[in-house]
């Protein structure tokens, strides 16, 4: 072992408390500015007036730089916590993973909220060199301050309340942990505008100290008049939809009140608008939500369109065609939601596809049906979107004949010519690529299933790549010929906009990827490039949960052990014993049904794919890289760094 590293138990290190959000911010909230740490307090404040104790929001952007938050909800909880026998509201802003929103019992204190990770408020107190938190509850006013995460002045009684209830946090941002400890205005003035939307009969106040300017909103119209503002300007093809669904009692799979509202539009030109929330909080990049959105629409469309017999010889209408000029606000309410990151920017909540489509299908079908002229106007957009999509497709001839490479054997190919659409996934095994070939989506997914390990072709000459079988097999479905970095590449034989590597979620399945990246560095780095090239993340594990009351049995997934610690945290917060649900662990891909993995791991709208790409790291340096871990001649290199840097990886053994 190299002595230099120092490596004995000291080195062990553990974070209490608020060190690991000061020690690794950016695994907490978004760092190129401090907005995101205040719109944790603003989602607190909305949470309360979700709940209907809060009829106002007053965010102030004070001169010294530093923000205040005031609602005239119920005040946080000042009394001593039962069994830490620490005022509670200290704790919410002390401790991770605390708070009234894992209360999901009946009577809890929060049915539906945005904050359920219980990190928001405590990540904010962390990052800011100080705090200040006035409650004003039981007809008494009290006061805590804290710096740098810690207590400085313990929460006392100051005075009697006046009459009023609420909380006012403020923050004053650390500047050492952020790009940018500045607040942007529009979009903290954005976030407060899109909350009034979302909540009737609330108002967001906005003030700035050092201009003076003020702001207000309050939304009559709810989304209507909040998308009819987004749209300005752009003519609908028809009146905007706006529609709502929730869960009733009864039902064996979702809560009760689950569901969501949304207002849409169709517009034959002009610029797409569209927002979405979970439970108030702003969803930036989407998520499963939309996902159903999406879904509900289609096939209620499609339905009618087929019903109608509207549909020209020879044209296939795809979500897209139906989705793809529709501008909409969706505000989903949903009970567990699980998002991507504590930014919270996507939801992946895999069910929250199925409740969102569901509650927008029947709907839209009725309405469909009843106002025969606006839909008709509907179909003929979608019909004419198939049609424009069909027309500018690549047409890519798959070739076969004297002098031209014959399509591998082993490739089930998809029916689409579309390149933006199709994809390619390479298969760890056979027995995996069977129940790919199975669960895939024919129409624009493809697999090729490869035995055993690819070469390592690090060292490869670019003419003895196809003595390999497998190399050679890729290569030809791709399309394109292996090449450097400044070739000439002739991309209108590019078969598949998407190459996606499926391995095993184990090490011998990170070493296929390793030798796949590998050959697409080398040997395709311009496919590299232009992003065409992902890794596929199916789960590690699965827990099977049994039925309990009118909950149905369930199957949930896990990427990860940190996915599957959330997974069973939220189980036992469900009040299930730990007899009530087992765990498996999926030994490789051939494990997992057709369905299965469909589910998981290649429906587009519940799946995890990552691109690969170059990064902020220059690629002479990934190439240095690549030399030491794949040289034939860097053995001795390889144990060194090993020695080195092998004590920081968790190796799964």
């Amino acid at each position: 072992m190299n002595k230099k590293t120092g490596y004995d138990e000291s080195s062990i290190r553990v974070l209490k408390g608020l060190e690991p959000v000061k020690q690794r911010p950016g695994m907490y909230t978004r760092t190129e500015n401090a907005l995101h740490i205040v719109q944790e307090v603003i989602d607190n404040a909305a949470d309360e007036a979700l709940a209907g104790y809060a009829k106002n929001i007053q965010v102030t952007h004070h001169a010294d730089g530093s923000v205040s938050v005031l609602d005239d909800g119920r005040g946080i909880p000042v009394g001593k916590h039962p069994e830490e026998k620490v005022p509670v509201v200290e704790i919410v802003f002390t401790r991770l993973h605390a708070g009234g929103k894992f209360d999901k019992g009946s009577g809890g204190a929060y049915a539906f909220s945005g904050g359920l990770h219980g990190v928001g408020v405590s990540v904010t107190n962390a990052l800011s060199k100080r705090l200040e938190v006035t409650v004003w509850r039981d007809s008494a006013e009290y006061r805590i301050v804290f710096a740098g995460g810690e207590v400085i002045e313990p929460l006392k009684k100051t005075g009697p309340s006046a009459g009023r209830n609420g909380t006012q946090v403020r923050v004053w941002p650390d500047g050492k942990y952020f790009d940018d400890a500045g607040i942007p205005g529009a979009e903290l003035a954005h976030s407060l505008k899109a909350r009034a939307v979302l909540l009737p009969g609330v108002t967001t106040h906005l003030l700035f100290e050092k201009t003076g300017k003020q702001e207000s909103w309050r939304y009559e119209g709810g989304l209507k008049d909040y998308l009819l503002e987004l749209i300005d300007g752009e003519e609908p093809i028809v009146d905007p939809w706006i529609a709502e669904g929730y869960v009733g009692s009864g039902d064996d799979v979702f809560a009760i009140g689950e569901g969501a509202q949304w207002a849409l539009v169709w517009t034959a030109e002009g610029g797409i608008h569209r927002e979405s929330f979970v439970n108030l909080i702003p969803t930036t990049a989407g998520g499963t939500h939309e996902a159903g959105l999406r879904d509900g629409l289609f096939s209620a469309v499609k339905a009618f369109i087929e019903q109608h017999n509207l549909l020209p010889k020879g044209i296939k209408v795809l979500p897209e065609d139906v989705f793809s000029r529709v501008s909409f606000v969706l505000s989903a309410k949903v009970l567990d939601p699980q998002f991507q990151g504590q930014t919270k920017e996507k939801l992946t909540s895999r069910d929250a596809l199925r409740l969102v489509s569901f509650q927008v299908k029947a709907p839209l079908e009725l309405w469909l049906n009843r106002d025969l002229e606006s839909a008709r106007k509907i179909a003929d957009l979608a019909i004419r979107a198939a049609q424009s999509r069909v027309r500018s497709a690549q047409k890519v001839e798959k070739k076969k004949g004297s002098g031209v490479a014959v399509l591998p054997g082993k490739l089930t190919d998809c029916e689409s010519t579309d390149l933006q659409r199709n994809e390619l996934f390479l298969v760890e095994g056979d027995s995996a690529g069977g129940s790919a070939k199975m669960g895939r989506d024919k129409e624009f997914q493809a697999i090729l299933p490869l035995r055993g390990k690819v070469l390592n072709t690090w060292e490869t000459d670019k003419e003895r790549l196809f003595a390999n079988a497998e190399v050679h097999d890729i290569a030809v479905a791709l399309g394109v010929d292996p090449h450097g970095v400044g070739d000439t590449v002739n991309w209108s034989n590019l078969r598949y906009g998407k190459v996606c590597i499926l391995s095993d979620a184990d090490v011998d399945g990170s070493h296929i990827q390793v030798l796949l990246l590998t050959l697409f560095f080398k040997h395709f780095p311009q496919l590299v490039e232009r992003g065409h090239v992902f890794v596929a993340r199916p789960p590690l594990f699965r827990v099977d949960v049994t039925a309990s009351g009118k909950r149905q049995a369930r199957k949930i997934y896990s990427l990860d052990d940190g996915e599957l610690t959330h997974v069973l945290d939220k189980l036992k917060q469900e009040g299930l014993a730990q007899s009530a649900w087992s765990i498996s662990r999926f030994k490789g891909l051939g494990e997992m049904s057709a369905e299965q993995l469909w589910e998981t791991t290649l429906n587009p709208d519940t799946r995890r794919l990552s691109m690969v790409g170059y990064g902020e790291v220059e690629p002479l340096d990934t190439a240095k890289r690549f030399h030491l871990l794949m040289g034939r001649t860097e053995a001795s290199s390889r144990r060194a760094w090993l020695e080195e840097k092998g004590h920081e990886v968790d190796v799964d053994v």
